[in-house]
């Protein structure tokens, strides 16, 4: 697969190590281009990729062409890049709040691809959702999930609408699971444990129940169930949270996400 990633970004760097440490793709197939000769510099030396600045050579005989840039570069992306593209390159975007047919447009390129990982991508443990154009092929995207399982689990949606509905859920997620893990390390401390030991204890156990959730098959509120005993110190917590709201604040950031992501979709489209 030779593939060039316009923009070495966080994310950019990430799908670079996956793919490369998945053997989906050998160094000498991959061409980085970004305008940051520091991170260009930094990228060729960790994966002795191509790199180089100009973006019309980067893209030169590559089957997938990956936008993986902040959303106010790419109008002068998609300029720079307007008519540059064969017919049978697949474009993949992951740039936050695009539509699919503002890139498809902006190119004046039909097989487009618009994607939402994730950064657990980082350490191979992504959620990415993503949509195609008609135009894509099958053998395409046999290519793109072989992009994707690089970097964790991949989802297909048919409609490009769930698109902004998983930014708000796996998009955005890993930050929520975040600020409960602080907030968990701080009470931890706060009744006497040591800050890297709670630490420890909070991340085993976020991982330990997100991996049960997933081997078990039962639905969350049947473990929740399980590990609640009768007058017991989790269902005293549980009330707590309970009567803290803490179902309805995560509908409003959830809803707050989602209607920031279709926001940003239409104002990208203008």
């Amino acid at each position: 697969m030779r593939i060039a990633f316009i923009g070495a970004g966080v994310m950019g760097e990430a799908m670079i190590s996956a793919l490369l440490r998945q053997g989906a793709t050998s160094y000498d197939a991959v061409f980085a281009c970004d305008i940051d000769q520091a991170r260009l510099t930094h990228i060729g030396k960790k994966y002795k990729v191509n790199c180089a600045r100009d973006i019309r050579r980067a893209v030169v005989d590559r089957d997938v062409v990956v936008l993986s840039i902040k959303p106010q570069t790419l109008a002068k992306v998609m300029k720079d890049l307007k008519g540059e593209l064969k017919e049978e390159q697949l474009v993949l975007s992951i740039v936050a709040g695009a539509k699919i047919d503002t890139i498809r447009r902006g190119l004046g390129h039909d097989k487009v691809v618009r994607v939402m990982p994730n950064t657990p991508a980082q350490v191979g443990e992504g959620m990415s959702v993503w949509t195609s154009t008609a135009a894509v092929s099958q053998k395409q995207k046999d290519t793109v999930q072989t992009i994707l399982r690089a970097m964790g689990k991949e989802i297909y949606f048919s409609d490009e609408k769930y698109i902004d509905m998983a930014t708000a859920i796996s998009g955005s997620g890993p930050a929520y699971i975040f600020l409960i893990m602080e907030a968990l390390i701080d009470a931890a401390v706060h009744i006497g444990l040591p800050r890297e030991l709670a630490g420890e204890l909070v991340a085993q156990t976020v991982m330990g129940s997100a991996h049960m959730t997933r081997e078990s098959g039962k639905h969350p509120a049947e473990l929740k169930n399980r590990v609640t005993s009768p007058g017991g110190t989790t269902a005293e917590g549980l009330l707590c949270l309970e009567e803290g709201g803490v179902r309805a604040i995560m509908a409003q950031a959830v809803i707050a996400a989602y209607e920031k992501a279709k926001l940003l979709g239409s104002e990208g489209a203008k």
